[in-house]
């Protein structure tokens, strides 16, 4: 296969699902919408989700399982959370398979028959919940901080790798509360975690804020979301944070004595990411030539190649290379030595430049000679030649420096496409020619948010935490507005 991309400027779609196949992350199945994840790409997301653990972990989580399968009947307990997911749901009726009776086929068994329909899970509140109900008896067991690792099926019609998918892998946390203070500050402070991790780890820029009623989760009350912007100026939900209130608890009979002895509904939260963030990390950095991988994540922080013309010089470059890594190591560097003898260096190069390494090392008998090595940078394709001696130190300290430049490049880029605008003309010609957030004034009716994303495809991707008060006039209806909302084409 051509290790050769189109080129983003050209077809930006294209040239994603491209790199994903060439740079090994993923392919498409043989069930329709559902990918392959290879163990490059699983590589990656295992490192995302090591970090985020521990940040859950540190925060007072702890991680459970629960089924897969869902009984249908626990759907209808919480109507607007059902009525959020009946489109993508994928039901289970029978539990057995037979022969036919020609032996030619393999055809259902309608004997087996389940008395209750099951749904594969779409998200897991209904399941959940139904645990909790046994689980909290006293504002002793409470806050239950959970959190769970697995995957869901949402039966999407279009998809894409890692963007969109009817399976992906995530996690989702669930916990129920004493109080709606304590509810509403948990939800924030995932959305904290959330935007940590993605600025420190994906060294990709977000913006925190709360979702309008018409984009919340389903059966919650308020959602909290991370906003990121793609290469291609479209905006990308990256994680998002809800307040559930008491609406799961009511429906499952989650009650609680309180410290007064009474009894009381318990007060909710749910929060997740996926491998949608794998699609993130990709858009955010990568270029035509391939993945570029920010340090922290990267499954190879530093490849080595050998330079060699025969047996005797590769025992001596080997010789060499085995201290070094030895050295690097120690540091916490993570650090391949390619020295298979099928493939050419250039081969090797562009292998890895397109997999994203964030630094490669060349060394042969020259480099022994002189005590050097030859360095090569992804983030900004440079080489130079730099000495032997304390390499460890300087490939550490380089990874920091590529980590913060990935960072500072795309918070540029962000803030660069982050335009006000105060009429309906100026906000049209922004999505059209700039791309990009829009600012703008918005008059706070669902109606008027409809209308705009009917005319322009672009939606209200949040409120900025961070929105002051700033008396204006909505950009469509020209009716009195007290803040700014971000608007975005997006993912």
């Amino acid at each position: 296969m051509s290790k050769k991309l189109t080129k983003r400027e050209e077809d930006y779609s294209k040239w994603y699902n491209e790199l994903i196949v060439k740079a090994d992350l993923a392919e498409n199945s043989g069930v329709r919408g559902m990918m392959v994840i290879k163990p490059y790409g699983y590589a990656i997301w295992e490192k995302m989700q090591a970090e985020l653990d521990r940040m859950f972990k540190e925060t007072g989580h702890e991680n459970a399982y629960f089924p897969l399968l869902i009984p249908k009947s626990y759907f209808s307990k919480e109507a607007s959370h059902v009525d959020g997911f009946a489109k993508e749901c994928a039901v289970v009726t029978h539990y057995r398979l037979k022969t036919s009776d020609d032996g030619k086929k393999i055809v259902v068994d309608e004997s087996a028959k389940l008395e209750e329909e099951l749904i594969i899970r779409p998200t897991s509140e209904t399941i959940i919940w139904d645990s909790y109900r046994k689980w909290i008896q006293s504002y002793r067991d409470l806050p239950l901080l959970i959190n769970q690792w697995a995957n869901v099926v949402r039966w999407e019609m279009r998809t894409r790798l890692f963007l969109r998918t009817a399976e992906f892998l995530w996690q989702e946390g669930h916990t129920a509360h004493e109080t709606q203070e304590e509810a509403i500050e948990e939800t924030k402070q995932m959305q904290r975690v959330y935007a940590d991790f993605a600025e420190n780890f994906m060294a990709m820029p977000v913006i925190k804020g709360y979702k309008t009623e018409s984009e919340r989760f389903a059966g919650a009350l308020e959602t909290y979301t991370i906003e990121a912007l793609m290469q291609d100026g479209k905006a990308l939900q990256a994680g998002t944070s809800h307040f559930l209130g008491q609406n799961f608890a009511k429906a499952f009979d989650v009650k609680f004595t309180t410290r007064k002895g009474k009894q009381e509904y318990v007060w909710a939260t749910s929060w997740g990411v996926s491998t949608r963030l794998m699609g993130a990390l990709v858009m955010t950095h990568s270029d035509d030539q391939g993945l570029v991988l920010p340090p922290r994540l990267a499954p190879i922080q530093l490849v080595i190649i050998p330079i060699y013309k025969n047996d005797e010089q590769l025992d001596a470059v080997n010789t060499k290379v085995d201290k070094m890594i030895v050295e690097l190591r120690v540091k916490g560097v993570s650090v391949k030595y390619d020295k298979r003898t099928t493939y050419k260096p250039g081969w090797k190069f562009a292998e890895y430049e397109l997999k994203g390494v964030p630094l490669r090392i060349a060394i042969g008998p020259r480099d022994l000679e002189n005590g050097t090595v030859e360095l090569a940078r992804r983030d900004t394709l440079t080489k130079e030649i730099i000495s032997q001696e304390n390499i460890a130190e300087t490939i550490s300290s380089l990874l920091d420096e590529i980590q913060n430049n990935l960072f500072d490049k795309a918070l540029s880029f962000r803030d660069n496409l982050i335009t006000k605008v105060e009429s309906f003309e100026e906000f049209k010609d922004v999505l059209e020619s700039k791309r990009g957030f829009v600012s703008a004034h918005w008059d706070g009716t669902t109606e008027t948010e409809e209308k705009i994303k009917k005319l322009t495809k672009a939606t209200i991707r949040c409120i900025a935490n961070d929105a002051k008060e700033e008396e204006g006039a909505c950009v469509l209806t020209g009716k009195i507005s007290s803040k700014r909302v971000l608007f975005a084409k997006a993912y």
